[in-house]
């Protein structure tokens, strides 16, 4: 089956951690730290291959990570970084989260690869915290958290003229007879399940991209059948061509078959109604006397005083073809329509996480200790050498009740408080 939505796990990769080590060679004693910085996190990048038209790799692997950073080393060996994990999609995909259904990116008019999640930043070793005041620190950075979401890949086929009509109605055999496609052709009642893309070669460089929507029926706005399947892709194109069947071989009135479909095409996005449209009255070869001027007549008086041009064809004989496809080209010409391309609805936003865990604490020898996650996070990229980060470091013990979680242990000014190799005496 043409795959043409999929949902899948992606996370980029986690950053490195900075490392903690000292120098320690003959004849330097005292040597410094010497910690590495941890590598960057392989980021998850999305690039359109236009050798692509259907999402069927993504329904057998569903998950896909990048790599992770590599830990930082000693003697200021930074870590090596890890691999972007590179998703090849076709043109057109749109990338929605998968909770809320909000379109993040579209893929249609994109040359260049797009990172869609980063990967996490390496942390600093500890030779990146030595002050006047600690020339041996303990710590280092750990490295940025890995991003991770569930997504789901829509595929909206792009092409100039969407080919509209119920099931039946000859759309597959006028595409195999337009077009270099080869869609299944046989007296299905139900519909093609394929929406198949064909280009229609015209003489002196003319020509357009035709897709076969398959069979929209009644009730295809509210999901009935496969409807949404395959609604999304007439909203890429630019001309619709409403096929029917005017010798009315299953009995179907071809007027009410295009009211339906204009129905349910306005339910689902009421702009696509107004774009250009013309009337392919096929099977006119199985209309004989007056009941082809009739039938030709009664469309005429009902469509084209709205613009709305009707063309009497057989696809399978090939009469009126040429008069459709030059009349077609040339509404694709005139079209101001551009390739829909969906803005998007969200933005990907992975704040740190301020409910990571610390605890407050007074050992044997009477230190008072600080640890814990959001710790070590806070101290990785506080540098408390300057003004404004000594006094963002006072503000983040006020701020998260590390100061009256101290108080409530009963320091005393003059004690010291230790938060991981960083010491200081407690002063109100």
């Amino acid at each position: 089956m043409f795959a043409d939505r999929a949902k899948i796990f992606i996370k980029s990769g986690k950053g490195g951690d900075g490392h903690v080590s000292f120098r320690r060679e003959l004849y330097v004693p005292n040597g410094g730290p010497d910690g590495g910085d941890g590598g960057k996190g392989g980021d998850v990048v999305f690039v359109v291959d236009p050798g692509l038209n259907t999402l069927t790799d993504f329904r057998h692997i569903r998950k896909y990570k990048a790599q992770d950073g590599e830990e930082g080393g000693k003697k200021n060996c930074h870590g090596a970084d890890g691999e972007d994990v590179i998703l090849k999609v076709p043109a057109g995909t749109v990338i929605k989260d998968a909770e809320t259904g909000k379109v993040i990116l579209d893929m249609s008019n994109k040359t260049e690869p797009v990172v869609l999640l980063k990967g996490g930043r390496g942390g600093k070793g500890n030779r990146h915290y030595v002050t006047s005041v600690m020339q041996a620190p303990k710590y280092a950075q750990p490295g940025q958290a890995a991003k991770e979401m569930w997504i789901t890949l829509e595929l909206k086929v792009i092409a100039d003229v969407g080919l509209v009509g119920f099931p039946n109605v000859g759309k597959s055999t006028f595409l195999s007879r337009v077009t270099n496609a080869k869609p299944k052709i046989a007296n299905y009642h139900f519909t093609t399940l394929n929406p198949n893309l064909g280009v229609v070669d015209l003489d002196e460089n003319n020509g357009f991209v035709i897709a076969d929507i398959p069979g929209i029926i009644e009730g295809a706005s509210e999901g009935v059948g496969l409807g949404f399947e395959f609604l999304r892709h007439i909203e890429r194109t630019k001309v619709l061509v409403h096929m029917v069947d005017a010798a009315s071989t299953e009995g179907r009135d071809p007027i009410e078959d295009i009211e339906t479909i204009n129905n349910e095409l306005a339910t689902y996005n009421e702009k696509l109604p107004d774009r250009p449209q013309v009337i392919a009255a096929n099977k006119c070869d199985a209309l004989y006397g007056d009941a082809y001027e009739t039938v030709i007549k009664k469309l005429r008086d009902e469509y084209e005083p709205k613009g709305i041009k009707v063309f009497p064809i057989s696809a399978v004989s090939g009469k009126g073809l040429n008069e459709l496809l030059w009349y077609v080209n040339g509404l694709v010409k005139e079209s101001d329509v551009e390739v829909v391309e969906f803005e998007p609805e969200m933005e990907i936003d992975f704040p740190d996480n301020p409910e990571l865990p610390f605890e407050v604490w007074k050992d044997e020898d009477g230190v008072f200790r600080v640890e814990g996650p959001r710790i070590e996070r806070m101290l990785g990229y506080t540098n408390l050498e300057s003004e404004k980060g000594f006094a963002f470091f006072q503000n983040f013990l006020k701020d998260n009740g590390i100061l009256e979680q101290l108080e409530a242990l009963g320091i005393n000014e003059g004690d010291t408080v230790r938060l991981y190799g960083l010491e200081f005496d407690y002063y109100k």
